[in-house]
């Protein structure tokens, strides 16, 4: 229980997090190109007509029996899972607690202190949470990374949950 990450305080809902199941998580970022790279931000509706469109594609022209390629490109992402750093925006879980109209700040809690950071900003947080395909048990369960990047070198460590003040 001890990598159990909660967001409380003055939010509608207390949001319980769990770092090991991220990995299984979608919306997951490789923290090595993440803040290197500008990614486009496309919304779910139009990622998701891509995504279908690509493999309608491919079985129109190559069939539905799963070219060698295909089983290639499955096979480097299972070991890049396996082996990445990687990390998840907290947008949607802080969304999800639904902060209070007067919840002006967000308070990160660790064990060597807190730290309080605009509600503004918090929206843009990264929470890493693997390390070269294994977990941060050193110094974690997470680590908090800014959304610009600026602390990608020395990001918040031994964080163990957040509060909205």
């Amino acid at each position: 229980m001890e990598n159990i990450i909660i967001i409380s305080g003055k939010v509608n809902y207390t949001i319980t997090l769990d770092p090991g199941v991220w990995i299984f998580d979608d919306r997951r970022v490789d923290l090595t190109t993440h803040f290197s790279t500008k990614e486009k931000k496309l919304d779910s509706v139009e990622e998701y007509t891509k995504a279908v469109s690509k493999h309608w594609d491919r079985e129109i022209t190559e069939g539905s029996i799963s070219p060698p390629t295909l089983k290639a490109e499955k096979k480097f992402e299972k070991e890049k899972v396996l082996t990445g750093t990687f990390g998840i925006p907290l947008k949607p879980f802080l969304l999800n607690s639904e902060p209070t109209s007067d919840a002006q700040s967000l308070v990160i809690h660790s064990t060597v202190g807190d730290y309080v950071i605009p509600l503004e900003r918090a929206f843009d947080l990264i929470l890493g949470f693997s390390n070269k395909g294994k977990p941060l048990s050193t110094d974690g369960p997470i680590h908090v990374y800014f959304g610009d990047g600026s602390n990608q070198e020395n990001p918040l460590k031994n964080v163990k949950g957040f509060s909205a003040k």
